[in-house]
């Protein structure tokens, strides 16, 4: 068999080298809300080989001071930031998928009411969910025999285990929401800008400052990516919807 030239050694290693560029946080500032346990954290990331950048904003809050709420927008009329106004949310994001028709694809439960139910699917391949605790489920692990005030179906999968899932799209490139879990009693909504789902996933499973994701859940994104968070000034920092989303997934004190 015949040995490969240094050349070519020289050209494999140089690849292996690309290939193994990593996302890195440049920097990550901290806005304190009015909510004890909640802040907003802004990230900036930057990847070492390409020189990509990338955000990262996160609601991040302590599952033991606050928990979360399905807003149904049936009739498609209210966006993400008159919902949370209307009833004193102190952040939150879009929901899940819908169809053509505006009827939720997947499970939802709103206020402790089962409203769609559980299927499956692709990229339905998690619940989160929320009672006492918040919890991502994978769709095989979730027991409606538990009392949840609220749950959304969704995916796919970001992060498993603190790692980026394998196998995720990486050629397609947009606005993305999504719901994270950590490490000390710690969740969080969040929003980026743009990136592909593979990217997204490299993002959530490095150190977002002090939050380590173990779970992370990609929400409805593209035209449907909104995030809102209340400040301590009585502002708020919104990004809006594109187009009628049918829920919302909001943070409000336990």
């Amino acid at each position: 068999m015949r040995k490969p030239s240094a050349a070519l050694l020289l050209f494999l290693v140089a690849t292996a080298q690309i290939a193994s560029g990593e996302w890195r946080v440049l920097s990550a500032s901290n806005e304190i809300s009015p909510a004890p346990g909640l802040i907003h954290r802004h990230v900036d990331l930057r990847e070492s080989e390409t020189g990509d950048a990338a955000i990262v904003d996160l609601a991040l809050f302590s599952t033991k001071s606050c928990k979360l709420r399905v807003i149904d927008n049936a009739n498609g009329l209210s966006n993400l930031a008159a919902a949370m106004r209307r009833a004193d949310f102190l952040a939150g994001v879009n929901g899940g998928y819908f169809d053509p028709a505006f009827a939720p694809l997947g499970l939802r439960i709103v206020d402790g009411k089962v409203v769609s139910r559980l299927t499956r699917g692709r990229l339905m391949s998690g619940v989160l969910a929320s009672d006492n605790t918040i919890q991502i489920f994978r769709v095989g692990e979730f027991s409606l025999r538990r009392k949840w005030n609220a749950a959304v179906e969704c995916g796919p999968f970001l992060v498993d285990v603190g790692r980026p899932v394998r196998g995720l799209e990486a050629t397609r490139a947009a606005r993305r929401t999504f719901a994270a879990i950590g490490s000390n009693d710690r969740a969080a909504l969040g929003f980026c800008p743009e990136a592909t789902l593979a990217d997204l996933g490299k993002l959530l499973a490095i150190p977002l400052g002090d939050f380590k994701i173990q779970r992370a859940l990609n929400l409805d994104g593209g035209s449907s990516s909104a995030f809102w968070l209340k400040r301590k000034d009585g502002s708020a920092l919104s990004i809006s919807e594109q187009k009628p989303v049918r829920d919302f997934v909001g943070v409000v004190p336990k």
